[in-house]
């Protein structure tokens, strides 16, 4: 099990938690979202295990692949905890109809590249419909789905095209990093009015850190410092960001000051984090699983060219996947992603070190 390497608090902060893995955070908060408030359903696939009838009794299932949902059917029963054929643009259209109505869907759409099936709710209704009715409506609509590489699970099962989404008008889009993050972010998306995704990269699953017991939620479109540094920026999202935590502890060790830009939200983007960073450090490495082009680091590299051009003293660099599908082989998936070695030594490069 992975172990997280920092307070998300900050040194000296003292308040009451647990160490938890970022699987049971979520969960635990989905737990607490569906207590706070009726309106609160979850519907996808093998959420509920079978059709969740409940003429034929409550079966716990498995709550999908990472058992996200395990057990709650139990405790909120089949009107709640929503089974669906297999058809995503099916359950989400209804999801969006439901949250059009009052109600808040909270929508497994169980790997992230199944949002290309259901392309067009995400595209023509939920991102545009409060627009199109002239702000009268609300959409709070939870959408989440695993995204990344490195689990072995194949070109179909690891994208992690985060850009796409974060290029429509109307949708929200936050990639957590830990417990203590996703716990505040899935919190906050659920009780926000507009269409949210949450992105729970694969390989921060099994996570461990620190998490608060009391409820608490993270602004949508707030970035964070995890590491405070004088010498250069890494920018991470998601698992890349403990890659760049890492990578600065190992940095560390051999005199280099690295600053840690955790966005954990992309749109909104918090411009203002990461443009500091780099008007204290002059250099910047921005650090994304996707592939190059039109990423995500394209967005945050574009970005400092335009507003901070004058605080650089070197190149912006982008340490990515290649542009290819996630390869299902270990050794290629292994050679597919931006890790620690990658960004020491495009950070040294960088520096003249």
């Amino acid at each position: 099990m992975t172990t997280a390497s920092r307070n998300p608090l900050g040194p000296g902060t003292e308040v009451p938690g647990r160490e938890e893995r970022y699987r049971d955070a979520f969960q635990r908060t989905l737990r607490d979202e569906l207590n706070r408030d009726e309106n609160v359903y979850i519907i996808g696939e093998d959420v509920a295990g079978g059709p969740g009838r409940e003429d034929q009794g409550i079966i716990d299932s498995w709550g999908g692949p990472f058992a996200a949902t395990k057990g709650l059917i139990q405790d909120f029963g089949a009107r709640r905890i929503v089974d669906t054929p297999i058809s995503e643009a099916g359950f989400l259209g209804a999801a969006i109809g439901s949250a059009l109505t009052g109600l808040r869907p909270v929508v497994d759409l169980m790997y992230f590249d199944f949002i290309g099936v259901a392309f067009d709710q995400i595209v023509s209704n939920a991102s545009k419909s409060r627009y199109m009715f002239g702000g009268q409506t609300k959409i709070p609509l939870t959408m989440f789905a695993r995204s990344g590489g490195g689990t072995g699970h194949a070109a179909q099962h690891s994208s992690n095209f985060y850009s796409i989404l974060a290029h429509l008008p109307g949708i929200k889009v936050v990639v957590p990093s830990d417990p203590y993050s996703v716990r505040g972010l899935l919190a906050a998306a659920i009780r926000d009015d507009d269409p949210v995704m949450v992105c729970n990269h694969k390989k921060l699953i099994n996570l461990t850190g620190f998490v608060p017991d009391e409820e608490y939620t993270i602004e949508l479109g707030k970035g964070r410092l995890t590491r405070v540094g004088t010498d250069v920026t890494l920018v991470g999202m998601s698992w890349t960001t403990e890659v760049c935590n890492n990578a600065a502890d190992r940095l560390k060790e051999e005199g280099i000051s690295a600053e840690v830009v955790d966005l954990l939200s992309l749109s909104p983007l918090d411009e203002e984090i990461f443009l500091n960073s780099v008007a204290k450090t002059n250099k910047v490495v921005i650090v994304d699983e996707d592939s190059p082009r039109a990423s995500m680091a394209s967005e945050v590299a574009a970005v400092i060219a335009e507003k901070a051009f004058d605080s650089l003293d070197a190149p912006i660099k982008r340490v990515t996947g290649p542009h290819t599908p996630v390869p299902y082989s270990r050794d290629l998936e292994n050679l597919f992603l931006p890790d620690e070695e990658d960004v020491i030594a495009t950070t040294k490069k960088l520096l003249g070190a």
